[in-house]
């Protein structure tokens, strides 16, 4: 274990180790009697509860360490899932706080580790669910010859084809936007995607453009402009429909109709001095 930690882990080790090797280990019936009281509040209870099984979580953290996360960073976690054991504890289970906060100890470390290597973060049952998954891949590509369908996953392990196809998306590695493109190596991948979160000559355009189509209705009478703005979305809502427009202005459909037809062949008509107007 001791080539997987560096230097200055080590050292903190050390110093953590000596602060917690001398507090008294607790025997069945004090375990019992500490429950108690902390069933009626008492936090000094909890605290002591909690402090003599501090080197669990070290033994248990132990089995997890990997060169690439801090050894002091996995007892951190563990000491998480023992106070929550403890807050968890009843003395009714009439076992061993140890047996029952192991559990919770390797719980929270596992869950450290997910949440760690992952881009995005999964719900425990989820995660414990793409374990699965990921596990009945690998048997089945042996036994398939083949990489397996979503179907077949989801068939082996009777669930849902859409959940597993949602949890195999959840998952999928994430491509950098600054890595080089396959194609030519002298692009990156951010280049070669183009960004219309914002587009000055689209929204220079768009706005020019809706100044002169208020001029040009500026000819119209005031009911036909109107009728013409409820059916072509100028106020940025869903377009009106003819009894919609009926009922908003208190006439019939076939009123709003005719008067629709009336306005655009008035824009028609000055189609000369709006010449983009021959389009309608």
């Amino acid at each position: 274990m001791r080539k997987n930690i560096n230097d200055k882990d080590y050292a903190l080790l050390r110093t953590y180790f000596k602060q917690i090797k001398d507090i008294p280990l607790l025997s069945f019936e004090e375990e019992i009697e500490l429950s108690k009281r902390i069933q009626e509040g008492n936090e000094n209870a909890r605290a002591r509860l909690i402090e003599s099984n501090l080197r669990l979580v070290v033994k248990i953290a132990a089995m997890y360490v990997t060169a690439d996360v801090s050894f002091m960073d996995i007892i951190q976690e563990g000491n998480l899932g023992l106070i929550h054991a403890a807050e968890k504890f009843h003395y009714s289970k009439n076992v061993r706080f140890a047996t029952y906060a192991s559990r919770w100890v390797r719980q929270a470390i596992r869950r450290y580790f997910s949440n760690k290597r992952r881009t995005i973060r999964l719900p425990d049952r989820k995660e414990g669910l793409f374990k699965k998954i990921k596990t009945e891949v690998q048997t089945l590509s042996q036994e398939f010859m083949r990489q397996p369908t979503v179907n077949e996953i989801a068939a082996k392990l009777k669930l849902p084809v859409e959940e597993v196809d949602c949890i195999l998306n959840m998952t999928t590695e994430f491509v950098s936007l600054y890595m080089d493109s396959r194609d030519r190596e002298e692009f990156t991948v951010l280049e070669l995607c183009e960004d219309y979160t914002y587009n000055p000559e689209r929204e220079f355009v768009r706005k020019t453009t809706r100044e002169e189509v208020l001029q040009c209705l500026a000819i119209l009478k005031e009911k036909e402009r109107r009728i013409i703005m409820y059916r072509f979305r100028f106020d940025a809502k869903a377009p009106y429909t003819l009894k919609g427009i009926g009922e908003k202005m208190g006439i019939s459909s076939e009123a709003v109709r005719q008067i629709e037809i009336r306005a655009l062949r008035n824009l028609r008509k000055h189609g000369q001095k709006f010449a983009w107007l021959r389009v309608i």
